[in-house]
């Protein structure tokens, strides 16, 4: 079984489409896919999201709500993969942004070794239509050169879909601890540090209108959450067999420079008092 989460706050709007696309997407690749099981959680959302998505259940894709009353993107994901119990599970986005080809090739790329599979705006082969400013995509940049420093050798931690072994993911999302846009920031670092196998794969993906990371109220908060996740990436890079999940590959050392928590916070205000967006091409 595949179980695909979906984290969603008030997405009673762009919830329904993207669920009727998938389970179109499901019936026409079963045979590539197998049985696929889909985790909508509704993030205290204050509108229909819980009730759109359960009208959408269905036995070719059963569709199975689970609320989260703490706020944020990252809680949201961590609730949905603790609530998962397959091989093979995924994350994607309410907006379906995300080419729906993208679940064969990450099927096909678990099967032939990775423990996480991740899209990727950034690489050869990815086909991207954004619609931002230059202002919006300069700050993208910026927080793809901070992330990056956590992640070294991935382009984009940030596009919304990811595929995991669900032993690797469930064992290293318990100890996750950022709530906001950058969790996956501090997921990819705790995987690697896990000794995860990661590979980065192009995907087409499409700007939806509607997202509800605003610059102006979320920027700081993203970066900001990026330092915290540099202080406690220094405990990772600490030798622990404790830490390593059952089946995965060796740890990998996670040396983080003294001085980066420091930068990063000391790099955040300027962009945010410019109005940068940190989604633009690969953002939260």
């Amino acid at each position: 079984m595949l179980q695909i989460v979906i984290p969603a706050y008030n997405e009673e709007r762009r919830l329904p489409r993207t669920l009727r696309e998938l389970r179109r997407h499901v019936v026409t690749h079963r045979g590539a896919l197998g049985r696929v099981e889909v985790i909508v959680v509704d993030n205290a959302s204050t509108d229909a999201t819980a009730e759109v998505a359960r009208e959408v259940d269905s036995p070719v894709m059963p569709v199975r709500v689970v609320r989260c009353t703490r706020r944020g993107k990252g809680a949201a994901v961590r609730a949905g993969l603790l609530a998962t119990d397959a091989d093979l599970v995924c994350f994607m986005d309410a907006d379906g942004a995300t080419g729906l080809d993208a679940l064969q090739d990450a099927w096909r790329l678990a099967q032939q070794g990775a423990d996480v599979v991740i899209g990727s705006r950034a690489v050869a082969g990815s086909l991207t239509e954004a619609r931002h400013c230059r202002t919006r995509s300069a700050g993208a940049t910026f927080y793809r050169r901070v992330a990056g420093r956590l992640t070294p050798g991935i382009a984009d931690t940030q596009c919304g879909f990811k595929v995991f072994r669900g032993d690797i993911v469930r064992a290293v999302v318990v100890d996750l601890r950022a709530c906001g846009f950058s969790f996956d920031v501090e997921l990819l670092v705790r995987l690697r540090a896990a000794g995860a196998r990661i590979e980065e794969m192009p995907v087409s993906w499409v700007d939806v209108p509607g997202s509800t990371f605003v610059p102006a109220r979320h920027g700081a908060s993203a970066f900001l959450e990026l330092a915290r996740i540099a202080w406690r990436a220094r405990e990772l890079s600490r030798p622990a067999a404790a830490r390593t999940v059952v089946g995965a590959r060796s740890p990998m050392p996670m040396p983080v420079p003294a001085a980066l928590t420091a930068g990063l916070a000391a790099a955040v205000f300027p962009m945010v008092a410019d109005g940068g967006d940190l989604r633009g091409g690969t953002a939260p």
